[in-house]
């Protein structure tokens, strides 16, 4: 029985799958691996190039986190119960949006901007090694009974409509705390 009823999801998991292409782990790791990228070219970038290296980081784990608290991580804790690994990545991201809001507020004229970013790329590396490792909150989900590939359409949704209105506020209206990142990161704040 067992067999049968996980290969009628798997049918049906890879038929969602070719609708939007990522179940919300695939989705997620995604992010983790493109932000990874910007943070190695930061490092090696010249001060016009990483204030735009910058702005596409903060931009991008600003959405991700989003998507995480708004949908991934209340499904995780209704699935697993599991307040631990729930709660600590909750804690994470505080941390990372406080020092998002400070890179946001600088620029690289600031003699702490390269030092603030670096410390956002170890921050951000600690955070997906806990998630992707075994035992992390990524295999807990794929053990438990949460639709992945449903979450995965509704954050990809809802990415892409967080995608939209950061790219339709011109990059001087998106920093600081009254910038539409701000705002927003100031409304996930727990």
């Amino acid at each position: 029985m067992a067999k049968s009823k996980a290969k009628g999801k798997s049918k049906k998991s890879s038929a969602r799958r070719s609708e939007t292409g990522q179940d919300a782990i695939a989705l997620l790791k995604a992010d983790h691996r493109q932000v990874e990228t910007w943070f190695e070219q930061f490092e090696k970038a010249n001060s016009t190039r990483k204030l735009e290296l910058a702005t596409k980081i903060c931009d991008a784990l600003t959405v991700h986190t989003t998507i995480e608290e708004e949908i991934f991580y209340p499904a995780f804790l209704e699935a697993t119960e599991d307040k631990d690994l729930h709660h600590e990545a909750e804690v994470e991201h505080n941390g990372a949006k406080k020092l998002i809001a400070e890179i946001e507020a600088s620029g690289p004229e600031d003699d702490y901007f390269d030092a603030k970013v670096k410390v956002l790329s170890e921050m951000i590396k600690h955070h997906v090694k806990e998630e992707e490792q075994p035992g992390g909150m990524f295999a807990e989900a794929r053990k438990s009974d949460m639709d992945l590939d449903a979450l995965g359409e509704q954050m990809a949704a809802r990415k892409a409509e967080l995608e939209s209105e950061v790219s339709d506020v011109p990059p001087g209206a998106r920093r600081g705390k009254n910038g539409i990142l701000g705002r927003l990161a100031n409304t996930m704040t727990r």
